[in-house]
């Protein structure tokens, strides 16, 4: 009897570090059933000669709890090789949620992470309370990848505490409410708790989001109900007190099953790493991630994300043809070169963060500090407001630019991301969906750090976004492609493996406009058992699962 689907001939890279090896990949169901010579023909079958097969790549932040309920296909990460995604990051999560707190978490959802509050509200079914029941909500949207969730501090700080939760201290009774209720939710399937700690993350009224100064013996009693229930926690650390906040993250680790942070290589590879490196050798479950590329915006004339100033902002009112209209207008180009001259050298300086992505199909995200639009202007004798303008006109407005917000030197992050213990991720999938698109950071590790650079070997780079993340979500049927596993599986050519250009589109609820990213070079991806994209195009398939705690 013929096996259901067979990937046949291709070159195996399993998840665990191995070497790669010639090998075949037999699927019945969900379940990988047989690795190595196959015999017999499947009933579908994937031919991989000269491709790699890898498991599905594990995405350990997003913030697809609103866009879910849109687009259960969760573009762009499904476009990228990733086959889990993990929601509810930085705190702010939809559940637990009274009926008359919803207005609350969607309007902090916007603010904090740039998803338009009218879409969430009518995106979304908002027929739970329970943590438990957001996840059997999401379970009915039928998702083409798996999903798994935090529970978010705001959210349960929120549903005990009301609108005490966003500036006061926790009394000792709430304290024991907020954790228990933590705990409870993992084990209604949430695989931890998530909390932010950086004040930035503000509240439509300009007050930080509740938790962000939350007593860290609060933390400490929910890590101890969260670790109870089999969770992990997952923090966002304001390091202006870096000691503090590590013994913070190695308390968590001491009592939660683990604990995950987010990191940036202008924290300080070298102390972050001996900090690290001492709980690790505590026997301590402690994973960081960090965005394997520089992380931040991209703007253009086709987006709404450039200078601020009246003429700018009259410019923003216009749709692209007018834009351009505009800006082929000599007075009108004029006025707006001199608004962003009269901001002084200050507005010049910011320009050595931006870089032009070119005008291939590949995005370049990986040019030298001194390529940068202010230098670019300064060889050319311009300001750079002019050379913006220049490629703008010249490429008819198609142009984008990329601001680099941390991560912003590559060496630095090289150092970083050759750590034994920080991940690439923080793709922010789902996030600031004006302003930036990191969801491609899969491809880049292997397009990029393998393939191009060197610094990872194709097993390492694989291990490293695959059996590495699923381990940390505790998913022992997932991660690597071996027989009883989960059928989770990618099929790509990592010769022309790429990140494709990023493009604004108008197809959230209400035409709120976005960035999405495609790939080149995937063949195939396998979501438990069912082929979910083929030739770097999604078949519509919807066949992800709900992943819950084992609590």
């Amino acid at each position: 009897m013929g096996h259901d689907l067979v990937i046949r001939g291709g070159t195996l890279v399993d998840g665990t570090g191995s070497a790669p090896v010639q090998a075949d990949v037999a699927i019945d169901g969900d379940t990988i059933v047989e690795v190595g010579k196959v015999d017999g023909k499947g009933r579908e079958e994937i031919r991989a000669d000269g491709l790699n097969v890898a498991p599905g790549f594990v995405d350990l932040h997003t913030h697809l709890d609103a866009q879910i309920g849109w687009d259960p296909q969760v573009t762009s990460v499904s476009w990228h090789g990733v086959t889990t995604a993990l929601l509810g990051n930085c705190g702010v999560t939809f559940a637990p949620c009274k009926a008359s707190d919803r207005e609350f978490l969607a309007g902090m959802m916007e603010t904090v992470e740039d998803i338009p509050k009218n879409a969430i509200l009518h995106g979304l079914p908002w027929n739970w309370e329970s943590y438990g029941g957001y996840l059997d909500a999401l379970e009915a949207l039928g998702p083409s990848i798996n999903i798994a969730g935090l529970v978010g501090h705001c959210a349960v700080r929120f549903y005990v505490m009301g609108e005490r939760a966003v500036e006061e201290p926790a009394t000792d009774d709430e304290v024991r409410q907020i954790a228990e209720l933590a705990g409870q939710s993992v084990r209604e399937g949430a695989v931890g708790f998530s909390t932010n700690r950086l004040p930035g993350h503000r509240l439509p009224d300009g007050r930080s989001i509740p938790g962000t100064f939350a007593h860290r013996d609060e933390l400490r009693a929910v890590a101890k109900e969260v670790g109870a229930a089999g969770g992990i926690m997952q923090t966002v650390s304001d390091f202006r007190d870096f000691d503090a906040e590590l013994d913070l993250i190695r308390d968590e680790a001491r009592t939660a099953r683990g604990a995950l942070f987010s990191t940036a290589a202008e924290i300080g590879v070298e102390r972050m790493d001996e900090r690290v490196k001492a709980m690790r050798a505590e026997g301590l479950n402690v994973t960081s991630v960090t965005v394997p590329r520089s992380g931040g915006g991209v703007g253009g004339l086709s987006t709404n994300n450039f200078f601020r100033t009246d003429g700018w902002n009259e410019l923003r009112k216009l749709d692209l043809a007018g834009r351009l209209k505009a800006i082929r207008d000599p007075e009108t180009r004029r006025r707006l070169v001199d608004e962003v001259k009269a901001q002084g050298d200050e507005a010049a300086e910011g320009m050595k963060r931006w870089f032009y992505m070119g005008d291939q199909a590949r995005p370049c995200y990986t040019q030298s500090l001194d390529q940068s639009l202010y230098h670019q202007a300064k060889a050319l004798g311009e300001h750079p407001v002019e050379t913006w303008l220049r490629i703008s006109d010249q490429t008819d407005g198609k142009a984008l630019f990329h601001l680099r917000g941390f991560n912003v030197d590559l060496k630095a992050l090289e150092g970083l991301i050759r750590t034994e213990w920080a991940m690439p991720g923080l793709g922010d999938a789902g996030a600031h969906v004006s302003q930036m698109i990191d969801s491609g950071w899969s491809t880049f590790i292997l397009s990029h750090w393998h393939r191009d650079s060197g610094v990872y070997s194709l097993e390492e780079a694989v291990r490293r976004i695959s059996s590495v993340p699923a381990g940390v979500l505790g998913l022992k049927d997932r991660g690597t492609v071996e027989v009883g596993k989960r059928a989770d599986v990618n099929v790509f050519d990592i010769s022309r493996l790429e990140e494709r250009m990023p493009e604004i589109v108008h197809d959230f609820p209400f035409g709120a406009p976005r960035f999405i990213q495609r790939a080149a070079g995937y063949k195939a991806t396998v979501c438990n058992g069912t082929v979910v994209l083929r030739d770097d195009e999604l078949t519509g398939e919807r066949a992800g699962q709900v992943l819950r705690s084992s609590a």
